[in-house]
């Protein structure tokens, strides 16, 4: 990141310009004798010279003047070299408020100072302080120099950055593309600022796996600088260093040694062999030849990288982590498990303290780095427990936390937060909750519009809209401030519900009845594991299986469970779907016995996939086709002896049931359905688009739902009679469904839904990427005249403000539970995230497009059941699927494609009443 801290000829011209400025030539050589100290890494002498700044300038131009808050900024940065965080901050702060008293808030300096203290937030992982300052900078700058101007591009790459590391490249992306466009106009095609952010750019690309992109950028970004700086200078080292780990990506190892080798050389010439900055350096070059195999040549480099790294950073540092975890991995390699185990330990241990304090909230490279590291540990305990190690009595505990570390999801904290504000049982407290989320949903939508605004060019901003959104952020900012006070100060404990830690293997069997197991899946890059808690034990297992080759074992099963243009029933991969469950289900097979239902915290691939269709023995074919019915219904399905329920995390399932001891909704059911849409041909409830043969092309036009295309969706009719049937089996009162022109956004908006146990809709479920949807949703009557608060189609931010106290939503619709679509996207889709934010306790959602006439069998005969006393949700629907395969009326429901696309997310069990 450019130009963010130690700016000084930037500093002292802005100082100069002011008449509180004093500047000696005493105190302009002790900040020149601190940059130098800076720039050659000896941080603690350049502490001891910024001090002595700091007293020059107080004495000079006094507390207030800015000569004074150069000094201090200079300070701050020798403290954040070292590491000493808790005391950069207020020298930052206070840095901002003596540039806005002395040169109003508006000023560029002021926007310099917000800068830094974004950029410092941005280094700490606390990106929701990073974004509101980037851009507060950037709106300064933009007013006050003109939106072309190098500065504005800086704070352009300062916000793409923070996109870039939360992994919002689809937002990162135009920013950088602004920012390069006006560095080259104003420096020209050789300036640094233009390699630096042609350098960010190849980032970008490199993270999507977009190499050929990537390249030719790290290429030009590498001959600006070696042209500008010469062969030897540390930022040539940074480029030789960036091109050299996409070639290590790609697996061009002998493309990548020499580079990586020369950056090293230079960092150590310019540096000194003392520096922290070679600790990145060397943990590369090390990851290189432990790739190679040449493992003597890696150990002493990540070695030296960690002693650096502990010198300058301290124990704790997420650095220390990293290198921590390069050493045992190749000690892991090697089968030095013992050497590896406090190793390993050590740095879990740093990443689970860096972990508690983000709640779990993070950039993707760091929420990756963190799942490695857990992982790695997992790993390793496993095998050290094994060759019976000293240490194993408590490497099972540590492992399970480590599973639960690994996996950090939001709709696992929005199943927290929804949990605690049920179970505390305080109507205030449940009412604060309530008016946090709204706020913040607000304040995402604000920075959403800003973020649209400031990625345009010049002419077609509006200066007044943009002005009016950031003051409407700000204002909800300080509400939400507001709102967290008032939380901490009236119901302490909120906090710890909300943000739940790992729940140890004893607390987690209590919450297990005799009948009843969870199942965590953690899937590495090279192999998986598998965690079974049940009442009386436990276990942790290996699947011998990495990320690359289960997803594309799921994706293969997948294809044969999609009718999407198709015009017959595909054969259905037996010969996959067993090997499947060898890889990850029978490992954990002997401490299942006695067990009929299970909780399932899913991972990777395996969130797109019900597990009720892996086959539990060899099939009698490798392919079974819906010509031999009989041969699927006398399938070994694992369906036939497992109810299986989907929890996003362990401790969700903790916080589940501590809301089922909320009151429950006194009403039982409310349904909407057949809304208002062209009658077409064809009974699946999905979105065709002309791709796949339909004549929809795009429900959205911009941000706007194109009325026209959502009515051409096909009517769905067969949904009256489903809702109906339902609301019959549940005595549910008049008026309990809508439909047709009834079933409204407004009416959804408008219903006392939080009186009602069960809510279901049965229409068309929208994913992000579906017919240009830009936001998941479900599809209702579009109305005579649509405006923002109902345009027919009912979007996950509008799902999340209803108020719920349910038992169980029915989705009745298609794809409900798949990936949305963005990178790094969970399986459970916003749809189903924003239902269990609302308040449900479970959900049944699709993995697929579903056929509407089976599914109107399926979820009446699984409406009848959850009507007799002791039978769950996930029970029921596992009766249901079993009779609907077992339909001799209907002999091609015994294709997994009509029974098994459901499943139940969330509290699966029998309701406490």
């Amino acid at each position: 990141m450019r130009r963010f801290l130690f700016l000084l000829p930037l500093l002292a011209a802005l100082c100069a310009a002011s008449p509180a400025f004093a500047q000696s030539d005493a105190l302009k050589q002790v900040w020149i004798q601190t940059h130098a100290l800076m720039v050659a890494g000896k941080y603690a002498d350049a502490e001891a010279a910024a001090k002595k700044s700091v007293t020059m300038a107080q004495a000079e131009a006094g507390p207030d003047g800015a000569s004074y808050a150069v000094s201090i900024n200079n300070l701050a940065e020798a403290y954040q070299a070292q590491g000493r965080y808790a005391e950069v901050e207020p020298l930052l702060k206070q840095v901002t408020q003596i540039w806005a008293k002395v040169y109003g808030p508006d000023h560029p300096a002021v926007a310099l100072g917000l800068n830094n203290l974004a950029g410092f937030y941005l280094q700490q992982g606390r990106y929701a302080e990073a974004e509101p300052l980037f851009q507060q900078a950037l709106a300064i700058r933009e007013k006050a120099l003109g939106p072309d101007h190098v500065d504005v591009a800086t704070s352009l790459s300062s916000l793409a950055l923070l996109y870039n590391d939360e992994g919002r490249y689809a937002d990162a992306l135009p920013l950088y593309q602004r920012a390069l466009a006006i560095d080259q106009k104003a420096l020209g095609p050789d300036d640094l600022a233009v390699a630096e952010t042609m350098n960010n750019l190849a980032k970008l690309d490199a993270d999507l796996g977009r190499y050929a992109d990537a390249l030719p950028l790290y290429q030009r970004a590498l001959a600006i600088r070696e042209k500008a700086l010469g062969a030897n200078h540390p930022l040539v080292a940074l480029s030789l260093n960036n091109l050299g780990m996409l070639y290590y990506d790609q697996g061009r190892y002998a493309d990548a040694l020499p580079l990586l080798q020369r950056a090293l050389a230079i960092r150590e010439k310019t540096l000194g062999p003392g520096h922290p900055d070679l600790a990145a350096s060397l943990n590369n070059l090390g990851a290189l030849y432990r790739a190679m195999g040449r493992y003597a040549n890696a150990e002493p480099l990540f070695k030296r990288a960690a002693a650096l790294d502990t010198q300058a950073l301290g124990l704790n540092h997420p650095n220390v982590a990293r290198d921590l975890y390069n050493l045992a991995v190749l000690y892991d390699m090697q089968g030095r498990f013992a050497d590896a185990y406090p190793v390993i330990h050590r740095a879990a241990a740093i990443t689970a303290l860096r972990a508690t304090r983000a709640n779990g909230k993070g950039g993707q490279a760091e929420l990756r780095d963190q799942r490695n590291i857990f992982l790695n540990d997992v790993g390793v305990a496993g095998r050290l427990a094994a060759s019976g190690s000293p240490y194993a009595p408590g490497l099972r505990e540590e492992a399970f936390a480590a599973m639960q570390w690994s996996k950090a999801s939001d709709t696992a904290a929005a199943v927290a937060h929804m949990a605690a504000r049920f179970a505390a049982g305080s109507d205030a407290l449940a009412a604060l909750v309530r008016q946090r989320q709204d706020a913040q949903d607000r304040l995402d939508a604000d920075n959403a519009q800003i973020l649209n605004a400031v990625s345009q060019p010049p002419d077609k901003r509006d200066a007044n809209a943009e002005a009016a959104l950031r003051a409407d952020a700000d204002g909800v900012r300080q509400r939400l401030q507001q709102l967290d006070s008032n939380l901490a100060a009236q119901f302490p404990a909120y906090a710890e519900l909300a943000n739940p830690r790992p729940v140890t293997i004893a607390a987690t069997q209590q919450l297990l009845a005799p009948d009843q197991a969870l199942i965590v899946y953690a899937v590495g890059e090279n192999e998986s594991y598998i965690a079974v808690i049940t009442r009386a034990n436990s276990g942790i297992f290996g699947a011998p299986i990495g990320a690359k080759d289960l997803t594309a074992a799921v994706k293969a099963l997948r294809r044969t469970l999609n009718p999407e243009g198709k015009t017959s029933v595909p054969p259905f991969d037996a010969s996959d779907a067993y090997k499947l469950y060898q890889q990850i289900f029978a490992p954990a097979e002997p401490a299942l016995k006695g067990v009929t239902q299970l909780y399932v915290v899913t991972d990777g691939a395996l969130e797109s996939l019900p597990l009720g269709v892996l086959l539990t023995a060899k099939p009698s074919a490798d392919a079974l086709s819906a010509a031999a019915p009989d041969d699927l219904r006398n399938a070994p399905w694992l369906a036939r002896r497992f109810a299986v329920s989907v929890l996003p995390s362990v401790s969700s399932l903790k916080s589940l049931r501590q809301f089922s001891g909320a009151a429950h909704a006194p009403q039982p059911f409310m349904g909407f359905g057949d809304p208002t849409l062209t009658p077409q041909p064809g009974d699946n409830r999905g979105a065709p688009d002309a791709a796949r043969g339909g004549t929809v092309k795009s429900v959205f036009r911009g941000d706007v739902v194109d009325q026209a295309e959502l009515r051409d969706l096909p009517s769905l009719p067969e949904t009256a009679g489903e809702l109906q049937a339902e609301a019959k089996l549940f005595n549910a009162p008049q008026g309990s469904v809508l439909l047709a022109d009834a079933a409204t956004v407004t009416a959804v908006k408008h219903a006392d839904l939080s009186s009602r146990r069960i809510v279901a809709f049965a229409t068309h479920g929208l994913l992000a990427g579906d017919v240009g949807v830009a936001e998941p949703g479900l599809v209702l009557t579009p109305p005579a005249q649509p405006s923002p608060a109902d345009d027919g189609l009912l979007k996950a931010s509008e799902i999340a403000q209803l108020k719920l106290n349910a038992d169980l939503v029915i989705l009745s619709a298609c794809n409900t539970a798949a990936s949305d679509g963005t990178p790094g996207a969970e399986g459970f889709s916003g749809l189903a995230k924003a239902f269990l934010y609302a308040g449900a306790r479970s959900l049944m959602v699709s993995h697929w497009s579903v056929v509407s006439d089976s599914t109107v069998a399926l979820m009446t005969r699984m409406a009848a059941l959850l009507e007799q006393k002791g039978i769950g949700r996930a029970e029921a629907l596992r009766r249901a699927e079993l009779a609907l395969m077992d339909d001799k009326d209907h002999p091609e429901f015994a294709h997994p494609l009509f029974w098994a696309p459901f499943v139940v997310v969330g509290e699966g069990g029998v309701s406490q009443q």
